[in-house]
């Protein structure tokens, strides 16, 4: 009969554990995988490039020393990386916490009381205590995949935070180089103003001449004049940018202004366009798309997390307490307790449904944010390749223009010399050189900026192994984040 008895104890006990292992692997509101691309893109994009994909660092291919160190300066010290930094570390705290609800729980208890008592019939005093400690453990089985869920969705969460770190380093490169060539195209306009303030000098010098041999009139002098002061009223304008754009660099290296100086430099030659690839590789090569289509993933996660929370829960709790009047006698008195709790939502309002509803919202916002990424990305890259197709195209011909216009000046001043044309011709043929030539600078750095947004756009994988400064800080998320699901 004993053994008999004790078969069933031992069948029972693989029948419960049987049951308990099958509970606690049970996700009945897994996500269902998407099957076809949320964002389809097209097979190619309008131009197309023979040069090999290169996902580094494309600044260094501009060649210069100083400006590739401003950037890693950038990528260590930027404020906005450095807020990034903050919320990854917050993101991975967030992981951690939501992670650990899928392990027991254990804490310790400890009580001490004193007791003292007068008792005036007797006259007595009688004084007593009493000591315990204990240990408690409660463990909820994840019945429904809940847990699981929730830490899913933090997990997910984190690494969004992580490629929205390297989208903020990406955007700050871009910044730093674009500040770099803006700045070199202002000490290059500053340069072409003070020639053409020293060219204007010298034509004043001769009409002046001419006006005192009777060969020019007042008006030819006073012309000249003002397009004197016209031209050198610009070099105010153009030291003022240059101050300008130099106080923005110093605030995306994170310095102080005027702290930051920049060495005179060539503009770096336009050289073939670098490799497209495919428009599918914006998918791995964007760290944005990549974001969006993790936060996505997260918020799937999160509707499963609500469903499950619709259905019961089942905790676990046991305590062991060991009490005695005295510390030598506390082990001598011992209690064990073991509880199983059901809890499950009978009339809430309405509330875990609505949060099902909210969090199924949530994933159709996440589903259009991400479509928008995507798209966006594309985009993005077709229209710097249109800008720099045409504007090769318009400073091309703005060039013919200028070379045009020079030619004119040379056979209005040669007309004017002979005493065939009044000065008007000259004037105003020089007016157009001297607009032509300022304005070519801003052409060609036209085309120089749009290099760089085709550089942004592409993306890259130089972020990958972006690293956090060693400033005494802690690493942006916790060894122990499990990476478990």
């Amino acid at each position: 009969m004993n053994c008999i008895k004790l078969g069933k104890i031992r069948h029972a006990t693989v029948v419960a554990c049987t049951v308990f292992l099958f509970l606690t692997g049970c996700s009945p509101f897994k996500p269902t995988p998407r099957q076809e691309p949320v964002a389809p893109l097209p097979a190619a994009y309008s131009l197309y490039s023979e040069q090999e994909t290169d996902t580094g660092k494309w600044w260094e291919s501009f060649g210069n020393a100083e400006l590739n160190r401003m950037v890693e300066e950038a990528l260590a010290a930027n404020f906005d990386i450095r807020v990034a930094w903050a919320n990854l570390r917050q993101a991975g705290a967030e992981a951690t916490q939501a992670n650990a609800d899928k392990y027991p729980t254990l804490e310790m208890t400890g009580d001490y009381s004193h007791a003292r008592e007068y008792v005036s019939s007797t006259k007595r005093e009688s004084t007593g205590e009493s000591h315990s400690i204990g240990l408690g453990a409660g463990y909820e089985i994840d019945l429904w995949g809940r847990i699981r869920a929730n830490a899913m969705s933090g997990e997910l969460d984190y690494m969004a935070s992580r490629e929205d770190l390297k989208t903020s380093a990406m955007t700050v490169a871009g910044e730093v180089v674009t500040k770099w060539i803006e700045i070199q195209v202002q000490r290059r306009k500053k340069r072409i103003v003070a020639e053409q303030i020293k060219a204007n000098e010298t034509y004043l010098e001769l009409i002046e001449l001419r006006f005192r041999n009777s060969i020019s009139t007042a008006l030819d002098v006073y012309q000249q004049r003002e397009n004197l002061a016209g031209v050198a009223a610009q070099l105010p304008q153009v030291e003022s940018e240059e101050q300008l754009l130099l106080n923005e660099l110093a605030f995306l290296l994170g310095k102080p202004v005027g702290s930051v100086t920049v060495a005179d430099a060539d503009l770096p030659e336009l050289t073939e366009l670098p490799g497209l690839g495919l428009p599918a590789d914006l998918l791995a090569n964007r760290p944005d798309v990549r974001s969006a289509g993790l936060k996505l993933s997260s918020s799937d996660w999160a509707v499963s997390a609500a469903r499950a929370d619709r259905l019961p829960s089942l905790n676990l709790t046991g305590t062991g307490t060991y009490s005695g009047g005295q510390i030598t006698t506390i082990f001598d008195n011992w209690a064990l307790k073991l509880a199983a709790a059901v809890v499950g939502p009978i009339f809430d309002g309405g509330y875990r449904k609505a949060a099902v509803e909210k969090a199924r919202g949530e994933v159709d916002e996440k589903l259009a944010t991400y479509e928008s990424t995507v798209y966006t990305a594309f985009k993005e890259v077709e229209d710097a390749l249109t800008r720099e197709k045409w504007q090769k195209r318009y400073v091309e011909a703005k060039q013919k223009q200028l070379d045009a216009a020079r030619v004119s000046l040379r056979e209005a001043l040669s007309r004017y010399s002979q005493g065939l044309d009044t000065y008007l011709p000259v004037l105003s043929a020089l007016l157009s050189v001297q607009e032509l030539e300022v304005s070519m600078t801003e052409y060609q750095m036209n085309l120089l900026l749009y290099r760089v947004e085709l550089h942004r756009a592409l993306g890259g994988s130089w972020a990958d192994d972006l690293e956090q400064p060693k400033n005494g800080n802690e690493t942006a998320k916790s060894e122990n984040v499990s990476n478990e699901g």
